[in-house]
């Protein structure tokens, strides 16, 4: 089985939710090299990662690393950004401001745009705006390829015939994806129809923002910020059942609980979306280039999840 893995950059640069102070920025750079000795080959970013002083500020770190980047390696990897569909950002040059500070915050390396969001629930028109708009910056001559984020399968459908009119197809789709991810069966469905594309399928949030990572047999350290602490505290009983069943299978495989969750993304075809920052990170995920879970671990695992009543909250920017 041939994996995909990408490297997700939320946390380069939100103080809010990850704590990220800029004397992290070593540390994000020893990441990202690992991340290409380690035949990582996709890097998904967002320009809305980082806000207030650090607006851009995951974009712009990438941008920086870049620059130290052996052209063959830079050749080798994709660089993903999504660009937010603001209420601001109107009609069908809205995006071409945010594209062209991407771009040059990104060095000239950007090899696919993704709409952060659906707009289909309160201005489904504006999404049909940006899409035009970034049709629009590939028939100007700008190389990239076309993305979406937190769509449903209705609406995908509906975009994939739409931009077939500008005779243009959608690169990938990300969503939120994992084991304890709300809606499995409508993801489903959207990661079918992807398949029917010949369209990329994106797993973000694969680890559900650490809570599978969490031993079930331990007191966790709370170096976290308050949001995540709160989370934590709030799914720990009810995903106790879980993670005692990733901990088992980590264990009679010698890998970590995080390895094993990944691979349940990984053995559906999917490409995961894992959030890294540290190098010990990237050495523990790249191990799961190495083995795969076979069919009774997959189906075990999907039987927990489940019985696992208590998921993550639906994204409220998803289209229905």
């Amino acid at each position: 089985m041939k994996k995909r893995i990408g490297i997700g950059t939320w946390s380069w640069g939100n103080k809010l939710f990850w704590n990220y102070k800029s004397s992290n920025d070593d540390d994000l750079r020893e990441t990202y090299n690992e991340a290409l000795e380690r035949g990582f080959d996709l890097i998904d970013t967002a320009d809305s990662y980082g806000t207030g002083n650090y607006q851009g500020r995951s974009e712009s770190l990438i941008g920086k690393f870049l620059l130290d980047t052996p052209s063959a390696k830079k050749k080798r990897i994709q660089i993903a950004t999504k660009l937010a569909p603001y209420p601001w950002r109107i009609g069908d040059k809205g995006f071409n401001k945010p594209f062209l500070k991407s771009l040059e915050r990104l060095n000239n390396k950007l090899d696919i745009v993704q709409l952060h969001w659906s707009t289909a629930k309160y201005n489904p028109y504006q999404e049909l705006g940006f899409l035009n708009n970034l049709c629009d910056l590939k028939d100007q001559g700008f190389d990239f390829q076309i993305g979406l984020s937190n769509i449903g399968p209705k609406r995908l459908q509906k975009l994939i015939n739409y931009l077939s009119i500008r005779d243009k197809n959608i690169q990938s789709v990300q969503i939120q994806f994992s084991l304890l991810a709300p809606d499995l069966q409508k993801q489903y469905q959207v990661k079918n129809i992807c398949e029917e594309n010949n369209i990329d399928f994106f797993a973000y949030s694969p680890l559900s923002f650490g809570i599978l990572c969490i031993d079930p047999d331990k007191d966790e350290n709370k170096e976290r910020s308050f949001i995540r602490n709160l989370l934590f505290e709030n799914y720990k009983k009810s995903t106790y059942e879980l993670r005692r069943v990733l901990k088992s299978i980590a264990k009679q495989r010698s890998v970590s609980q995080a390895q094993v969750a990944v691979n349940w993304c990984c053995y559906q075809g999917t490409i995961p979306l894992v959030g890294m920052r540290k190098k010990s990170q990237v050495i523990d995920i790249s191990n799961v280039f190495k083995w795969n879970l076979n069919k009774n671990e997959f189906n075990y695992l999907q039987e927990i999840s489940r019985k696992c009543l208590k998921k993550m909250p639906n994204n409220p920017f998803t289209s229905v």
